[in-house]
């Protein structure tokens, strides 16, 4: 079953365990035990979580020598700022018209229904 790019990411973001591992690498790539480091779970939760990041194109890992550093990619977070951005307007929206609302109602327009 094929799923959507923004499902996917949705999907990673899920997690507060992933959500922490991405501000961790918005500050620079990191190793695997670093990554790890600040949680109480196994080695293989931490890979786990990497795989989810990673199919959702969130994560890559990079080849250094021996060491292989996971990097930030924030690619696929423009499409889900873009999807939130439709709903933000609406309720910008909404509470333009709140405001617009309350002020009449302040003034003491009686052509306001209260």
């Amino acid at each position: 079953m094929q799923t959507d790019q923004l499902s996917l990411t949705f999907s990673a973001l899920a997690d507060p365990t992933r959500r922490a591992i991405l501000q961790r690498l918005s500050e620079g790539e990191a190793s695997v035990g670093e990554l790890a480091a600040p949680f109480d779970i196994s080695m293989p939760a931490i890979s786990r979580h990497l795989k989810v990041l990673e199919r959702a194109g969130l994560v890559a890992r990079t080849q250094n020598a021996q060491w292989r550093p996971v990097q930030l990619n924030a690619t696929p977070l423009v499409e889900v700022a873009n999807w939130v951005e439709l709903y933000r307007r609406h309720w910008q929206g909404a509470f333009d018209r709140m405001d617009a609302y309350l002020a009449e109602i302040q003034k003491g327009d009686p052509d306001v229904e209260h």
